[in-house]
């Protein structure tokens, strides 16, 4: 897709529906609301903090029921999604799809939950899937629709499939007209979105400006924001001096093309990470999420489909639990830092405030770290050890060549890992005993943008501690061998 291409990975998602001007008024805006968290907060906590925000609507992963229920009679309009592992079960089974909306959609409607959208799906068709899902979307799709037919809530409740943006592309050029469906799905593309168009549902896409510079150092940086490129491109008089246009209308074009340009667009996930690459930090996210409010608040769409834009914002709070697979900044594409606690000034328009509301009655653990001892050894063979086992068994995506923290010396690379896994086990004692290196202490470590964060208290925090190291045993095995290459480096 030249500089139109962008890939969007897993986790949960900010949805936003944005500003309505032609009354003056905001018509919704919403948030993926992702759970991959050691230490999630409470979801009535979530709840307000979302009210307190003015978000008016959430996009889910899945269905879970305690989420749900606090969101009962809240005002909230809600996405709820299947993940992929299930689309089997759906594609094989009408009677399986009656009893998941039996039991995620219908009981929660009956209770008050505002749920507008069944998300089939998250990103099935993503290339680096190899086609593992494509002969079992299109019957999950079915099966849900016709259940919830048969529950009665079809015209509440609609059914869509949250798509990578990699499902179309522009021939290698960088012409939004030269846009179609990729070759290798191109049939089925077509299926879904005559089934979707058939149903009065949406087309749900997640672009991401931030992996296209991510994946291509020669990709324009400005071009991915909305200020500040200068070789705009004209497709046929159609202006483009943003990617997020520019791919939006490859996926207008495509569906055009093929018969249905008329397809309501919801943009699923949108967003910017703050950590874990060079390119994510505080000020690129501000810059961002910021533009993109400003880009759409005048209901100007893009240069194909003017008019309100439809989007979620990507994400709510950071995962420290999320893979790393696509890249370190996975955990870190929250609004909020997972204490609920704002990470920039943005200005989403819904209240009177101009920043956002953190999470209120949130409570800590106690004001100490696990640090490495004054009297340690860089030279003690067990360093690279107990790093690497820090890490794998916690969240060391901070660290590293123009991350938040990749300005700590040696020692303080080392205490940042220890200390992640300290605070990640709810500081145990027996989680700060690493073999004569590490040492508790009362002095915050930090160091400029390098916070040594101590851990929110939860409720659930034991039982999730119980599967620390084997929630996400692909990411730890990843981290273990970066982490012990670099800290091999550094000594």
């Amino acid at each position: 897709m030249g500089l139109l291409k962008a890939v969007g990975f897993r986790g949960l998602t900010v949805a936003l529906l944005f500003f309505n001007l032609l009354v003056g008024l905001a018509v919704g805006i919403g948030v993926n609301w992702g759970t991959q968290l050691t230490h999630p907060l409470p979801p009535a906590r979530v709840v307000k903090m979302l009210k307190d925000n003015g978000i008016q609507k959430v996009k889910l992963f899945d269905a879970d029921s305690s989420i749900l229920n606090a969101l009962s009679k809240s005002g909230i309009q809600v996405m709820v999604g299947i993940p992929n592992e299930m689309l089997n079960a759906l594609a094989n089974s009408v009677q399986a799809a009656e009893n998941w909306v039996s039991k995620n959609v219908s009981s929660h409607v009956s209770n008050g939950v505002d749920i507008r959208y069944a998300a089939v799906g998250n990103e099935p068709l993503l290339s680096t899937y190899n086609g593992t899902f494509l002969p079992t979307i299109f019957p999950a799709l079915q099966n849900v629709q016709s259940a919830l037919i048969k529950a009665g809530v079809s015209n509440q409740v609609k059914v869509t499939i949250p798509l990578n943006a990699d499902v179309y592309d522009s021939s290698g050029s960088d012409m939004p007209s030269n846009g179609d469906f990729r070759p290798d799905t191109k049939d089925l593309m077509v299926e879904i979105v005559k089934f979707l168009s058939d149903n009065g549902a949406a087309f749900t896409v997640n672009i991401y400006p931030f992996i296209s510079l991510y994946n291509d150092a020669n990709f324009p940086a400005d071009y991915a924001f909305f200020n500040g490129y200068s070789s705009s491109i004209n497709d046929n008089g159609k202006i483009y001096n943003n990617v997020f246009d520019a791919n939006h209308d490859t996926l207008v074009w495509a569906l055009q093309k093929n018969g249905f340009g008329n397809l309501s667009i919801i943009v699923g996930e949108i967003g910017w990470p703050t950590d874990g690459d060079r390119n994510a930090n505080l000020q690129y996210a501000q810059r961002f999420n910021q533009g993109f409010m400003s880009h759409i608040k005048n209901n100007a769409g893009t240069p194909m489909r003017p008019g309100p834009v439809d989007a979620y914002l990507f994400s709510l709070v950071d995962e420290d639990a999320k893979s790393i697979q696509p890249g370190n900044f996975e955990r870190h594409w929250g609004l909020f830092y997972l204490d609920g606690t704002p990470k920039y000034q943005l200005s989403l328009g819904t209240t009177s405030s101009n920043g956002l509301v953190a999470a209120s009655g949130i409570q800590y653990l106690d004001k100490k770290w696990c640090v490495m001892s004054p009297s340690a050894s860089l030279d003690d063979p067990q360093v690279a050890l107990s790093v690497s086992y820090a890490c794998a068994n916690a969240d060391c995506t901070s660290l590293g060549y123009g991350t938040s923290c990749g300005n700590l010396d040696i020692r303080g690379n080392i205490s940042y890992a220890f200390n992640s896994y300290y605070q990640i086990n709810n500081q145990l004692d027996t989680a700060c005993k690493f073999p004569n290196l590490s040492v508790i202490t009362t002095s915050d470590p930090s160091s400029g943008d390098c916070k040594f964060r101590i851990m929110i208290r939860s409720s659930s925090s034991s039982a999730l501690n119980a599967g620390a190291g084997s929630v996400e045993k692909p990411s730890c095995l990843i981290l273990f061998v970066l982490v012990c290459v670099f800290v091999f480096t550094l000594l």
